[in-house]
């Protein structure tokens, strides 16, 4: 079963303390590449979130962005920094001496300054463990997902594993005929050079040019790496590099196959496989 490596998931947490919110967007990538967006009481524990997050993903590039936002109304333990409000109050007063005109910031517009409320800390442990249940549920959706995107490439996939088999059993089938018309070509040169060969000397070469034009093994190639790309499609491990690797195969196969051409039919052939190759290879640099 193919997995993507693109995907989009977010779940929410309420809890006592507050409202936790987890966004994972994934693209594709050669390697696993996760960043991680935190809030100040959860990046001591960023190490633990990556392994747990690298366990379930192979590859992609990976933004895990946690966010948390403190229960509304909870002011029972809010307390104010008594020595920055009154650092800002001399500064305040200094500032007025200079410039007179201005106006004076009030009380709201000191509250508003950064560190002057004093939040209450929050326990890092709970909320570590519902950050780590809500990365859980998100990789779950993500995983969904992925496998969702992953099933519509293995159609495609399927679907362009057909048109090649149908092409080279195309070309397999016309072969014959392909090697006898290159064969009587040979023979009306030479009639029209009026030349008398040696027949064991004519056989050689005759079979020469066959052999030059002869494409079975790169079919029998080809039938073979398709077989190993649906093999690969129905394992349980990630199989992107896998795949990729046989793109490789299948278009080396293809140029093969165009370059002993002996016939337009044949070159046809070559490019339309060419260009289903190039289709696939597209669609599994998404897979993971």
């Amino acid at each position: 079963m193919l997995h993507s490596m693109t995907g989009f998931a977010r779940q929410i947490m309420e809890s006592a303390a507050g409202s936790l919110t987890c966004e994972l967007r994934a693209v594709n990538h050669r390697y696993l590449d996760t960043q991680f967006r935190l809030p100040d009481e959860l990046r001591p524990k960023e190490l633990e979130l990556r392994k747990q997050l690298s366990a379930a993903l192979k590859r992609g590039k990976i933004e895990c962005s946690l966010n948390f936002r403190r229960a509304a109304g909870d002011d029972s333990g809010l307390t104010i920094n008594e020595p920055l409000v009154r650092q800002l109050g001399a500064q305040l007063t200094e500032i007025s001496s200079i410039l007179p005109a201005v106006r004076a910031p009030d009380s709201i517009d000191v509250l508003r300054w950064p560190g002057v409320v004093l939040e209450p800390e929050i326990d890092a442990e709970p909320l570590f463990a519902d950050a780590q249940q809500l990365l859980g549920d998100t990789l779950d959706a993500l995983i969904r997902m992925r496998r969702s995107e992953g099933e519509r490439i293995e159609v495609m996939l399927d679907a362009r594993c057909d048109d090649i088999l149908r092409i080279a059993a195309s070309v397999k089938t016309r072969m014959p005929e392909v090697l006898e018309v290159a064969r009587r070509k040979q023979l009306e040169r030479l009639e029209k050079l009026d030349i008398s060969a040696d027949p064991n000397r004519l056989e050689i070469e005759l079979a020469l040019v066959s052999q030059k034009l002869d494409v079975d093994e790169e079919l029998d190639r080809l039938e073979s790496h398709i077989t190993e790309i649906r093999n690969a499609m129905q394992g349980a491990d990630a199989v992107g590099r896998r795949l990729d690797f046989l793109m490789q195969e299948l278009n080396r196969e293809a140029n093969t196959l165009g370059s002993k051409s002996g016939d337009t039919e044949t070159s046809r052939a070559a490019v339309e496989l060419k260009v289903l190759i190039e289709q696939m290879r597209e669609q599994i640099q998404n897979v993971e």
